[in-house]
């Protein structure tokens, strides 16, 4: 496929998103990692400060920040301990439980100003009181202002107490309660489900109605008192939790808009429902990353990721989910006996803050991929925005291969309509248009590309556009310093180079293989 011709309609499509969320591109960061990822007060860590200042500067908001992960569920509050944050690892190396002191607020207060933070409380030990003496130690070291949503336990249909959604409810939603009384909330301060396992397809079977998720919660009454803001609930598409999945989780199978898609697509009745009885902006994905169980070398820490996750973040948006939080973190003690990965740093991570046995310190080229997705929201907050191609089957689906997508999954693009701008709807003001066709800078053949014909989304056919690109040397690449975008590259944690924007006259934007670009008028 050498080229491909959008055909509109150009006017804002029945099914577009309301105006986005300008913390779209969010983060979750494992409690045990916190300090690792942002220093404290003495000894800040430069590099993670900058990278979410960048994100900030281009729509002047910044990145929320999910403290949680598994190791949320082994923390404990100690307002007598003088360190920040004190993880506990046994003899053999495996980290048992994480402490964190009165100096952990003043860390997180190092996150760009105005930052949100989601605080993730202990449920798995069933300990209400530490569960309670946490939130109180975040409600006075933060403030209402700084903590965005309470989230209490995390996964927790993946804990060794076989919960479901009847008995999550019977404990979870009294404690809500009872914390709000305590720190006299009289508000919805609870972000509910934080659940992991995918849902079962077709949605609207018995079997499936009996997954413990978020619907069934709030089904079960988790929001009988009112203190459900959000839902949450997590998506890895790939794993090497064992050598099964393992087998394919591969960069081929990562880097396919079909494949995301459809995999994203489960969620869509879930995502109906919980905006239907919490509101528009009430479904987020608190915790992602392309391959669970910390990643693979050679699929997680390349250009494809950056490829993928650009695309997952503006796919899930154009599914109405309002924030995505990717995950920061480590292989955790007792995760998975059969997994690939132990110790270190994460390989999906976005960048190494510090040296670790993985690596030292460096950005990924996925990082790249949260420029792109924040500066096309810019400063706006009346963004809009839809799958225009492959675009959708009936059933709100993306259109598959079957379907009648004829790029086989690699090609994907986004349209993006202003309400305040001077068309009024009538045409888009951006364009996000991804190549997801897989090329190496190993290969020894000439790069692929694509000619995509946007000229019917135009307002006048002939009319200069800006394009700016997200590129590196090929989707295998490691390193962000042959990653750019908009032609400059990232991987000391500012920007380093000019500007480049290209102008295009004639609607034919040619995109290379492993490539995406940014179009605007």
């Amino acid at each position: 496929m050498s080229k491909l011709t959008l055909s509109g309609p150009t006017s804002l499509p029945m099914d577009a998103t309301l105006p986005l969320n300008p913390a779209l591109a969010s983060f979750s960061i494992e409690t045990a990692f916190f300090e690792e990822y942002i220093g404290n007060q003495t000894i800040p860590n430069k590099l993670s400060l900058n990278l979410f200042e960048n994100l900030k500067e281009r729509t002047g908001v910044p990145a929320e920040v999910r403290i949680g992960g598994i190791t949320a569920d082994s923390t404990f509050w100690d307002p007598n301990q003088e360190a920040a944050l004190y993880n506990f690892i046994d003899s053999t190396g495996a980290l048992r439980n994480t402490t964190l002191g009165p100096q952990f607020w003043n860390s997180v207060k190092l996150l760009p100003e105005g930052t949100k933070i989601v605080m993730t409380l202990d449920l798995e030990t069933l300990n209400y009181t530490g569960a309670l003496d946490m939130a109180e130690a975040a409600w006075m070291g933060l403030g209402s202002r700084q903590i965005s949503r309470f989230e209490i336990g995390n996964e927790p249909d993946q804990y060794y107490l076989n919960l479901d959604a009847q008995n999550y409810t019977a404990t979870w939603e009294p404690w809500t309660v009872n914390i709000s009384k305590a720190l006299g909330i009289n508000y919805p301060e609870f972000q509910v489900g934080a659940t992991a396992i995918d849902p079962l397809w077709p949605y609207n079977t018995p079997r499936a109605d009996a997954q413990f998720d978020c619907v069934s919660a709030l089904a079960a009454g988790a929001n009988d008192a009112h203190t459900v803001t959000t839902c949450s609930e997590h998506t890895y598409q790939y794993s090497v939790c064992d050598p099964t999945r393992a087998a394919v989780a591969t960069l081929t199978n990562l880097v396919n808009h079909t494949r995301l898609a459809q995999y994203l697509d489960l969620w869509q009745p879930r995502i109906h429902s919980v905006r239907a009885q919490l509101g528009p902006d009430a479904f987020v994905i608190g915790e992602f990353n392309s391959v669970s169980c910390s990643g693979r070398a050679n699929v997680s820490n390349t250009f494809g990721q950056a490829m993928w996750l650009l695309d997952t973040t503006l796919y899930a948006a154009s599914i109405n989910v309002s924030r995505m939080y990717v995950h920061q973190g480590g292989p955790l003690a007792l995760q998975s006996s059969t997994q690939l990965n132990h110790g270190g740093l994460s390989l999906y991570n976005l960048w190494y803050p510090v040296d670790n046995q993985n690596g030292p310190i460096q950005v990924f080229p996925s990082y790249s991929a949260y420029l792109f997705v924040t500066e096309t929201i810019g400063h706006s907050r009346s963004l809009r925005l839809s799958n225009i191609f492959p675009g959708r089957q009936a059933n709100g689906s993306s259109v598959t291969t079957a379907g009648g997508d004829p790029s086989a999954g690699q090609i994907s693009v986004y349209g993006f309509w202003d309400e305040n701008s001077a068309s009024i709807l009538d045409y888009p003001t951006k364009l996000a248009l991804l190549n997801l066709e897989i090329y190496n800078h190993t290969d020894s053949y000439p790069r692929p590309n694509i000619t995509i014909d946007i000229s019917a989304y135009l307002p006048k056919k002939t009319q200069e556009v800006m394009v700016k690109r997200l590129t590196s040397p090929g989707a295998d690449v490691l390193s962000a310093n042959v990653t750019t975008w908009a032609g400059q590259t990232f991987a000391s944690g500012v920007a380093e180079g000019h500007i480049v924007e290209e102008k295009v006259y004639n609607g034919q934007v040619v995109l290379e293989a492993s490539s995406a670009a940014l179009v605007y008028w």
